[in-house]
């Protein structure tokens, strides 16, 4: 077996087969067929870089970006985001989902189409991608997550301090330069979770130019509790009209 031939097989046993798979494995099979001077790997030429690529693009690009910084989901190649979420984190998340949201399982026990070497290459190509980003600079932000619950009403008065600037004294969204979307949307709250709400507030929107927790106010950052207690009136929101 040549080397493309085993590139060729790879590639189907990584992508499962899916639609998309099909098509990479047709696109490098077109490739192993021109002549080896037209397109022969160069030396130093990374073949496992090209599998890292080839599942993220194929599994995580639709949403959170081609180049990992966003799109209908939140970037993943985030220097705050890769800081408070470890690599168990992206490896349970990518593995098991989120359950009543739009982030799947992928791992094949849980219906996916991923076997856990797979999962485990994405959660390495991100973290490099993250390394080469370089670290989040001034402070330490607020983790991940907590064992305990914020507290509504405190989290009112947080985000009336914190959000309202942007995104309205109500969360129906601002007005003037700085207008945020709003978020207390039925639709919205009901397609993120809890720990999502936590996750947009400690590390921010940067595609969407939301800042993280340390740039709602110029004199000081959110500390964990008051994160923890926006996410919990952000919570409360549910259900209700808007």
């Amino acid at each position: 077996m040549t080397k493309y031939a085993a590139l060729i097989l790879a590639a189907a046993v990584i992508a499962g087969m899916s639609g998309v798979g099909m098509y990479v494995v047709s696109a490098l099979r077109r490739t192993a067929d021109r002549p080896a001077s037209a397109g022969s790997p160069k030396a130093g030429h990374d073949v496992r870089r090209d599998v890292s690529d080839t599942l993220y693009q194929a599994n995580c690009a639709g949403c959170h970006g081609a180049d990992g910084k966003g799109g209908a989901a939140r970037g993943l190649i985030d220097t705050v985001f890769l800081d408070i979420a470890d690599d168990a984190t992206l490896r349970r998340i990518t593995t098991s989902g989120v359950p009543g949201t739009a982030m799947p399982a992928f791992a094949i026990p849980a219906g996916g189409a991923l076997t856990d070497q797979q999962i485990d290459t994405i959660v390495r190509s991100i973290r490099t991608a993250g390394t080469s980003a370089g670290a989040v600079p001034d402070s330490t932000p607020p983790p991940y997550s907590t064992p305990t619950a914020g507290d509504p009403k405190r989290g009112s008065e947080a985000f009336a301090t914190f959000c309202a600037r942007c995104h309205g004294a109500d969360g129906r969204g601002g007005q003037g330069v700085q207008r945020g979307s709003s978020i207390v949307d039925a639709s919205y709250l009901a397609l993120v979770s809890d720990q999502s709400l936590r996750t947009t507030v400690i590390a921010g929107r940067p595609d969407l130019g939301a800042p993280d927790w340390r740039g709602n106010l110029p004199t000081r950052p959110m500390s964990s509790d008051e994160v923890s207690d926006v996410v919990a009136w952000l919570a409360a929101q549910r259900g209700m009209t808007r």
